[in-house]
């Protein structure tokens, strides 16, 4: 018989790549565009989320011939024109030269039926600017510090996964006030209708711990409570104390007919509503 003839074939070797022939320049240029891309996207998707909680837009509320019919149409038109109590909501877009974008401004009506139409614009709010008439506000502090608690009720209402927009105290026609040496028409201003409203709301406040009905909610809240003043500490109602976030004061004026001059400098000089327009721009 014959042998078994035994045919050996050859196994062969397994290639090894090295890294220089996998990651070549054209590989690593592909892969950093895609990190690129998938980077940005997760940045505008989080930017958008954002916005989105934040919001878009200022609305201006108060007391009805507090004067913010002729603030919103000084910003977004750089003219003052004459105006009547509004008994509708009025928006405009507003350029913020200094930050290059725009920002929607809307003014609520503050008749005491219409003025609720605040919360209407509230998901879409990053800031309220709550304006005082500061000439007129010793007579009918009470009647402001109403309004000015349904806007604080609101607010501290927001469900935490909203974040809470900014708030804003207008001392408003603060030219109508006489300085003295000590101290500006803007700082006097400022100062009465932040110690006129402390005053009345505390009042509110307090009228509530006593379990006392507050007047002049309306015949729809007549039988509910209105929260929205507690703060840190346990003394009087103090805006630097309130639990519903820090509430910044300033003092605005404006000359009716007269064309507004925007300067790029921060200075005295203006439409005397350059103090309004910073806030504005340092808004989120």
């Amino acid at each position: 018989m014959e042998a078994d003839t035994v045919v050996a074939h050859e196994v062969p070797e397994p290639e090894v790549l090295s890294p220089a022939s996998v990651f070549t320049p054209q590989v690593i240029s592909l892969a950093a565009l895609l990190v690129a891309v998938v980077l940005v996207a997760i940045s505008v998707l989080l930017a958008r989320k954002k916005s989105a909680k934040r919001g878009d837009a200022v609305v201006l509320a108060g007391c009805s011939d507090a004067g913010k019919t002729a603030i919103l149409t000084t910003l977004a038109y750089q003219q003052t024109l004459p105006t009547h109590a509004s008994m509708q909501t009025n928006a405009a877009l507003v350029a913020l030269p200094s930050t290059h974008r725009t920002l929607r401004v809307i003014d609520v009506p503050g008749h005491p039926r219409i003025r609720g139409q605040f919360q209407e614009h509230l998901p879409h709010a990053k800031g309220i600017a709550f304006v005082v008439d500061a000439s007129t506000v010793s007579r009918n502090g009470a009647a402001v510090a109403e309004h000015l608690h349904m806007i604080m009720h609101a607010l501290t209402s927001l469900p935490p996964s909203r974040e809470t927009p900014s708030l804003l105290i207008v001392a408003h026609k603060c030219d109508l006030l006489k300085g003295t040496a000590s101290a500006s028409a803007e700082q006097l201003a400022i100062n009465r209708v932040r110690t006129i409203l402390e005053r009345e709301l505390e009042k509110r406040r307090a009228s509530h711990v006593n379990g006392v009905a507050v007047e002049g909610l309306g015949e729809e809240d007549a039988g509910s409570e209105l929260g929205g003043l507690e703060c840190t500490g346990n003394g009087e109602f103090k805006f630097a104390e309130w639990e519903g976030g820090e509430v910044g004061f300033v003092g605005t004026s404006l000359a009716v007919g007269k064309k507004a001059s925007r300067v790029e400098e921060k200075s005295a000089q203006g439409d005397g509503l350059s103090p309004l327009r910073d806030w504005l721009e340092e808004l989120p």
